[in-house]
């Protein structure tokens, strides 16, 4: 086991050069993109639907807690079999695959299209609530900042507007991290035992 995140990149480059480092950056490309799409499309899509249209009178935060549980619902749909290919990539020694396509086939071969999704459950489990609490508090801590301030948005020019989200994305990291990490360990401990199983 390696001491350090410094440790092992050290290590790995020493071994394997760049493209050790950046093994199975494929699958994480395309399935964040995919899912980051579907995350921030669907919640605004949801804020709406659910604020203006279902439930109008709604508390906001009630409002921005449905939005974003819905969106990353269906947002992880596209994130699992991508996910569950670059982890069984990265934590296999040899590789389970050594590409997008390949992982791909052979999930597939092995395991039917249900095999893409066997980690969904636990996917949900980390990810929902991870969203729920970044969208939540990010609105929240930003509207705050501005109550604090004492002068509407609209009165603070760009840099200054951009200098509270940063603020209110910070704050909302740091609680997306204490909520999601121990859904996250138990995801990586799904995958890594079916990909015990399998090889």
């Amino acid at each position: 086991m390696y001491k350090s995140n410094t440790q092992a990149w050290k290590q790995i480059y020493a071994k394997e050069g760049l493209r050790g480092v950046f093994f199975g950056w494929t699958p994480t490309f395309v399935g964040y993109s995919l899912q980051g799409a579907g995350k921030y499309g669907f919640y605004e899509t949801f804020k709406y639907l659910y604020g203006e249209k279902i439930a109008p009178g709604a508390p906001k935060q009630v409002v921005f807690l449905a939005a974003s549980a819905s969106a990353e619902f269906l947002a992880d749909i596209a994130l699992c079999p991508l996910e569950a290919i670059k982890v069984r990539m990265q934590t296999t020694i040899p590789p389970y695959a050594h590409t997008l396509r390949e992982g791909w086939s052979k999930v597939i071969a092995e395991e039917g299209v249900a095999g893409l999704y066997k980690g969904l459950y636990p996917l949900w489990a980390r990810q929902i609530p991870y969203t729920m609490v970044k969208f939540a508090t990010f609105e929240e801590t930003v509207s705050q900042i501005y109550k604090y301030l004492g002068k509407p948005k609209e009165s603070y020019n760009g840099l200054q507007q951009t200098g509270v989200s940063f603020l209110g994305g910070y704050t909302a990291g740091v609680w997306c991290a204490i909520v999601s990490h121990p859904a996250g360990t138990s995801l990586f401990l799904l995958f890594r035992s079916q990909v015990a199983n399998i090889t």
